[in-house]
């Protein structure tokens, strides 16, 4: 069986999202990347499985063109995302797609998340983006990769880091998070969902609340992402 480090990781990638409810039923999905080989290889979770009796054998290996290298189910329908962003974004190994509660509802009414605290800071440099709804034309013409494509057209034209931002709504529809590698990128949704919640309640308790001042923004994100991160402990 190939890729079975990778496999297992990816399964319990998958399994992450429903134990912390991040999508409900058989929605979401998680995927990871093997960049080590001739050609890049990607495991994810097969279309409309249940997590709880999915194995690492289900999942599905594919090629960066979505062929299928190794598995008998048909992969996630949103594959064509996962392969665009991992061609767009090669610093990622992880992609996990949501429908949880609160950043689906942002994501729905096409709003950005503004970066109201320092919770949301100490993870996403600068606001959670959303994209721009997708044309009718983009919908007829590849509904999935297009999808993908309306992702990183929104970081190429805000000249975001798909790193310091490791998250994005996608208008109408719902999160898409990524990382390092899976397990990351499903800290990355979960965090994003937390941030998201906690925004909808700020507006709620203040509906003029404006974001957190810029140099308090870049000071907690820097204190655990930039070159003098001081926070946890130094690596051994």
């Amino acid at each position: 069986m190939l890729l079975e480090a990778l496999r297992e990781q990816v399964l319990q990638a998958n399994q992450e999202i429903a134990r912390r409810g991040l999508a409900p039923h058989t929605f979401g999905n998680a995927s990871g990347i093997d960049r080590s080989g001739s050609r890049p290889l990607v495991v994810i979770k097969p279309s409309g499985v249940d997590y709880a009796g999915m194995t690492s054998a289900d999942l599905v290996v594919t090629d960066l063109d979505g062929t299928i290298v190794e598995g008998t189910l048909r992969p996630s329908s949103d594959l064509d995302t996962h392969t665009l962003l991992y061609r767009a974004f090669p610093q990622i190994g992880g992609v996990v797609h949501t429908h949880s509660e609160f950043a689906t509802s942002w994501a729905q009414a096409c709003r950005p998340i503004p970066c109201f605290g320092t919770t949301h800071a100490d993870y996403f440099h600068g606001q959670v983006p959303v994209t721009d709804p997708l044309t009718a034309e983009e919908v007829s013409g590849g509904y999935v990769r297009n999808t993908g494509a309306v992702i990183v057209r929104r970081f190429r034209t805000g000249s975001l880091d798909p790193m310091a931002v490791p998250g994005v709504l996608v208008a109408g529809h719902a999160p898409f998070a990524w990382g390092k590698n899976a397990a990351e990128a499903v800290e990355h949704a979960d965090v994003l969902e937390y941030i998201a919640r906690l925004a909808f309640r700020t507006v709620l308790i203040n509906k003029s609340a404006g974001e957190i001042p810029e140099h308090v923004r870049h000071h907690h994100y820097l204190r655990k992402h930039g070159p003098n991160a001081s926070y946890g402990q130094a690596s051994k």
